[in-house]
């Protein structure tokens, strides 16, 4: 980041997000994983009034394979995180990293002003920018 103009969140975030529907199996939410190869999925809002969710691999692993759980039988909004940290794409990246680490996380979800889904902000992409 350099010292002129400052970067903002949407400069460093992923827009390729994939997305899953909280009434999904984890069977399926691993299936998309695995095709994408990621770790994570937005789990869609079912309306305007509602919040985006997040399931990652960890959450699988916690609450679906080391609980000898079957995947094709548990849905995603049993497992899934909601609701989940969202930064304004035009938060500037130096705030959005203290956040992240202020709560211990390591993504969060990157909405406009409407709150529409707009990309995905991992902490290793703002921390790897600084001093571009």
């Amino acid at each position: 980041m350099n010292g002129d103009v400052p970067t903002r969140v949407a400069d460093l975030m992923s827009a390729d997000v994939h997305s899953v529907d909280g009434l999904a199996t984890v069977a399926e939410a691993m299936a998309v994983m695995r095709r994408h190869t990621i770790s994570s999925l937005v789990v869609n809002r079912r309306d305007s009034d509602d919040e985006f969710g997040l399931l990652v691999v960890s959450d699988i692993a916690a609450q679906v394979i080391a609980a000898n759980r079957a995947p094709e039988r548990m849905h995603v909004y049993e497992v899934m995180s909601k609701p989940v940290l969202t930064l304004p794409s035009d938060m500037q990246a130096r705030y959005a990293t203290r956040l992240l680490v202020r709560l211990g996380l390591s993504r969060a979800i990157v909405v406009d002003h409407d709150r529409n889904l707009l990309g995905m902000a991992t902490l290793r992409d703002l921390v790897l920018a600084e001093g571009e």
